[in-house]
């Protein structure tokens, strides 16, 4: 059994809403920068597909986490890793994991687009030998824990505050009774927000509040103050990701859960958050650990009694059914993040939609990942410098 094909699909995808809040404008430039944030976005929903073809038919789909330019980890799978993949058994994963890495290691690349790519191939790897086997993916790493997975909603993006509390009690209406608003605007600020969507949902709703890293860590400090009289269940972000040491004295300084994680791409860089005690629950994202490294820093996490809530922001439908799957075979899990314009976006793709209501993502039962991507609509949407 090898593998006889690599193909990358870089997507470009126009949304009816610019992630986190505003309208798609075909006559402004793709990229703009959001000064709150001091982060590159795109006005275009941007992934990159792969696809791994094995010689007795089977093809398993992998996705990596590539909100900007998805075309360079196209040209990273492209020219650098399709000449370890050609000719392998896709059940040698872990090993084409380690060679995949270290093919960069002396380089410096160990975090970066380099890890997005191999996160791809791994999730496909995943999917195809799940496919080979008639299994799904969870039952793979080990079965499942929970049946479905509880999520909560993320973002709320609305441009004011009565427009925030609106639609989360839209949300819970639903039966979506935890919500993340995406802040960060000042202590103030984002203070007065979380007491208005705490008043709104009432006392029984989880509330989390991502501050994307904009504070110092007298502000964070001050600001989970405020937060532990809200019963904010955890601060995401609070401080500079490089900055191990500041969030171990803010988590010395609060009884409110800190979160971090998305930034991070393999156990190496988890290691210290938790060995210094910074960290209350880790947001490893799928599409840019990998489904086997998100495995291993769970397993880190477990060592230490962290919880794991993996991070989902815009990566489609394989980055959010392999969430899904971890999700289900971890038994530290917290909760999965739930991002409904992206959600409308994957299913797009999909011939079959994955499944969120009432505040939990249903598990895919089928081989693999448990879905089917419409080939013919990925490719309308491949980027082109054409």
């Amino acid at each position: 059994m090898k593998i006889t094909n690599v193909q990358c699909f870089p997507l470009k995808i126009k949304p009816k809403e610019i992630y986190l809040g505003g309208q798609a404008d075909d006559d402004q430039d793709d990229y703009y920068y959001r000064p709150e944030y001091r982060c590159v976005y795109s006005r275009k929903m941007e992934t990159c597909l792969v696809k791994i073809s094995c010689d007795n038919g089977q093809v398993g789909w992998g996705e990596a986490l590539a909100p900007v330019v998805p075309q360079v980890v196209a040209e990273i799978i492209t020219h650098l890793f399709v000449p370890l993949l050609i000719g392998q058994n896709p059940f040698n994963s872990q090993v084409l994991n380690a060679r995949m890495y270290d093919s960069m290691r002396d380089r410096g690349h160990t975090a970066g687009y380099h890890l997005d790519a191999l996160a791809a191939v791994d999730i496909a790897l995943w999917d195809l030998k799940g496919r080979i086997l008639d299994l799904p993916v969870y039952q793979l790493l080990g079965g499942n824990f929970r049946d479905d997975i509880p999520c909560y909603v993320s973002g709320l993006p609305r441009p004011t505050l009565e427009a925030r509390c609106e639609l989360a009690r839209e949300w819970q209406g639903k039966g979506f009774n935890a919500v993340k608003l995406a802040l960060g605007y000042g202590v103030s600020e984002d203070l007065a927000n979380v007491h208005a969507i705490r008043d709104i949902l009432g006392p029984d709703a989880q509330i989390f509040l991502d501050a994307h890293w904009n504070y110092s860590l007298s502000e964070a400090a001050e600001l989970a103050a405020g937060l532990q009289q809200a019963k904010v269940r955890f601060l995401e972000a609070p401080l500079l990701p490089e900055d191990v040491a500041g969030h171990a004295v803010l988590r010395q300084k609060t009884a409110v859960a800190i979160a971090l994680g998305e930034t991070e791409r393999s156990r190496y860089q988890f290691r210290p958050f938790i060995e210094q005690q910074a960290v209350d629950i880790l947001q490893p994202d799928v599409g840019r650990t990998g489904i086997t490294e998100l495995m291993h820093i769970a397993s880190l996490a477990e060592t230490w009694n962290l919880k794991v809530a993996p991070h989902l922001s815009v990566g489609l439908g394989p980055c959010i059914a392999a969430s899904i799957h971890v999700a289900a075979a971890l038994p530290n899990f917290f909760m999965l993040e739930f991002q409904p314009p992206v959600f409308e976006v994957a299913n797009s793709l999909l011939r079959s939609p994955l499944v969120c209501e009432q505040g939990r993502y249903r598990l895919p039962v089928n081989a693999g990942l448990g879905i089917e991507i419409d080939e013919q609509c990925v490719l309308e949407h491949i980027w082109s410098d054409a």
